[in-house]
């Protein structure tokens, strides 16, 4: 049933369905089968169909261990039920949130689930879903609570301010932290911030005046630049780099 499992997974985005399939496939995740992965990404699941999903998750029968749930119609009121599957010692360790109204709220119940010493979650995607500081806030203090699994987080296309960058900043510098992969800026934006990181040694964001004297950027280095400064988390207000073009020209 493996390999069937692997294919109804693909099959089940964009299929047009509401909270009324959910109460079957929760009867279908709790009886031991062996689905390991199931998208049912853009779909009008909303909340009342992720609680009754989570009844499925929550069986210790439940072999799943990717479930994306992106652009469903969800609010705060899904994660209080994820909360609880998070907690409750399932194999779940890839979580899509993704294009969800969930809000500093629903981040905030997520994070009991996080918090949780049982929760295996290595993976988790809230990219676009009205995050703002506080809920960064209350993600960093659960990941410091229970360092020991998540490896991947992408809150890409929310707006943390100032303070919920360097709450995340201050994250990464934590020894217990596992973190290897955090997105919360466009493409080229964080491909930017990296490089820029790189040469100064300071995560730019939380910095007012950049000085990047006596480094020789080129084309490629200046683009890079430009779209970090064209990126709404960035706060420079003063960029030091000529004697770096004046080098290119001696």
């Amino acid at each position: 049933m493996g390999t069937n499992s692997t294919d109804i997974a693909s099959w089940l985005n964009d299929c047009g369905l509401t909270d009324k399939s959910c109460s079957a496939l929760a009867t279908v995740l709790g009886s031991d089968t062996s689905l390991k992965e199931l998208n049912m990404s853009n779909n009008n699941l909303h909340d009342s169909g992720v609680k009754l999903l989570c009844t499925g998750l929550e069986n210790m029968k439940c072999r799943l261990e990717i479930l994306r749930l992106n652009d469903c119609g969800l609010t705060y009121k899904s994660c209080s039920a994820l909360a609880t599957v998070l907690g409750s010692d399932t194999s779940l360790k890839e979580l899509n949130m993704s294009n969800n109204n969930l809000q500093d709220s629903g981040v905030k119940l997520l994070c009991a689930g996080l918090e949780n010493m049982k929760c295996h979650l290595e993976i988790l995607r809230l990219s676009d879903c009205s995050i703002t500081e506080e809920g960064y806030k209350a993600l960093a203090s659960a990941l410091r609570s229970n360092p020991s699994h998540l490896i991947e987080l992408d809150l890409t296309g929310n707006d943390p301010g100032q303070s919920g960058v360097k709450e995340l900043s201050d994250l990464l510098q934590d020894p217990n932290c596992q973190l290897k992969t955090l997105r919360f800026l466009g493409p080229a934006a964080d491909e930017a911030c990296q490089y820029v990181t790189g040469i100064v040694g300071k995560n730019p964001l939380l910095l007012r005046e950049l000085n990047l004297s006596e480094h020789e950027l080129g084309d490629t280095g200046v683009n890079q630049i430009a779209a970090l400064l064209q990126d709404k988390h960035c706060q420079l207000n003063t960029l030091i780099y000529v004697f770096s073009l004046l080098q290119g020209h001696l």
